[in-house]
């Protein structure tokens, strides 16, 4: 967990741009729908959940290039927007985004797990203002998946990197050099990669790959080709890769309780994600907080006093229309599920 001494608070901004100046309202819609940077998923859906939420803070926890926080901005005349993430050209993209708004919001260099950390050194902004709402969007931008530098896409030859802070840690291929055989294959299989998971693991910790064109060769080289699934056969793997690099696992449990316990009673949770692993992980815990964690057999009823403290939309998740998905096709895995903080 970061210190909250050490995060690097920006209003605005991510390093050195320029403060905003003033915009007519005709400009400000038209800056905040941008989407040259990544073009976010479900706004119509988050925008309704939010309008009829009471003044305060909305904490958009993954801020990736502003869309969503724009969005929101835009609609709801009466929040504000805390900003959060790791990826310094994601904070610069969304700084130019929210720039018309004013001091409606602030931007924050820090990851979705440190919420709590977040919000305290940045009292001066947030105040004694109710935290309404909280945002993630997991998974990964359009744009770090189509900057060939970033290493997360099989489409380009590059570096195999993957983190989503540049900056500091460990790399994809710094990863596989020092894990073993075992725990590739442990990680391979918990992201859907299964009769083959040993088969790779050995043939790319062999292949000691560099780069993802290397990686993906040496996958394909693994898996027998009537074995090969629609789409490239190295889907999996990429991902598994990254979410080890990035801590993913951690970064949701972190964030996930971080966000609920950071919300106001009635605020709501809104949770986008894009694969079994994730909304499995994001579903569970709604339900857990929905029943207060109670496992008595339904056919008895209630019997241990569990007191529930959160009201879910939906049992299923909700997805993007035929529209959307025509018009962006990332929206497609999308899933977004909801929760309202219970009054104790």
């Amino acid at each position: 967990m970061t210190n909250a001494a050490t995060l690097t608070t920006a209003r605005y901004s991510a390093h050195d741009l320029q403060p905003p100046t003033p915009v007519e309202p005709c400009q400000r819609a038209s800056v905040s729908m941008v989407e040259d940077y990544h073009r976010p998923v479900l706004v119509d859906e988050i925008v309704e959940l939010c309008r009829d939420l009471p003044a305060g803070i909305i904490v958009d926890a993954t801020l990736g290039g502003g869309g969503h926080a724009a969005a929101i901005l835009d609609a709801v005349a009466h929040v504000k927007v805390v900003g959060i993430d790791r990826d310094a050209e994601a904070r610069a993209a969304a700084a130019t985004r929210l720039a018309p708004y004013g001091d409606r919001s602030r931007i924050v260099s820090a990851s979705f797990a440190d919420i709590a950390a977040v919000l305290r050194s940045n009292s001066d902004f947030v105040g004694d203002q109710s935290i309404i709402g909280v945002l993630l969007d997991l998974g990964v931008s359009s744009h770090q998946l189509d900057d060939p530098s970033r290493g997360f896409s099989f489409r380009f030859d590059a570096p195999l990197d993957m983190r989503m802070d540049a900056s500091s840690g460990e790399t994809a291929a710094e990863l596989i050099a020092r894990i073993s055989q075992d725990e590739f294959v442990q990680l391979l299989r918990a992201n859907g990669e299964g009769r083959y998971a040993r088969a790779i693991a050995l043939a790319v910790l062999e292949g000691h790959p560099t780069t993802t064109g290397e990686l993906v060769g040496l996958v394909e080289r693994a898996v027998p080709i009537p074995a090969r699934r629609r789409g490239n056969v190295a889907t999996r793997v990429f991902q598994a890769l990254r979410i080890a690099v990035n801590d993913e696992e951690r970064q949701l449990h972190d964030g996930l309780q971080g966000a609920f316990d950071a919300l106001s009673p009635t605020g709501v949770l809104m949770v986008i994600s894009y694969h079994s692993g994730e909304d499995r992980a994001v579903k569970t815990f709604l339900h857990e907080l929905s029943t207060g964690g109670c496992h008595c057999p339904p056919e008895l009823g209630c019997v241990c006093g569990a007191v529930p403290q959160a009201r879910i939309l939906r049992a299923s998740a909700v997805l993007a229309s035929p529209s959307e998905i025509a018009s962006n096709p990332r929206a497609r895995s999308a899933r977004l599920r909801v929760g309202w903080k219970l009054a104790r």
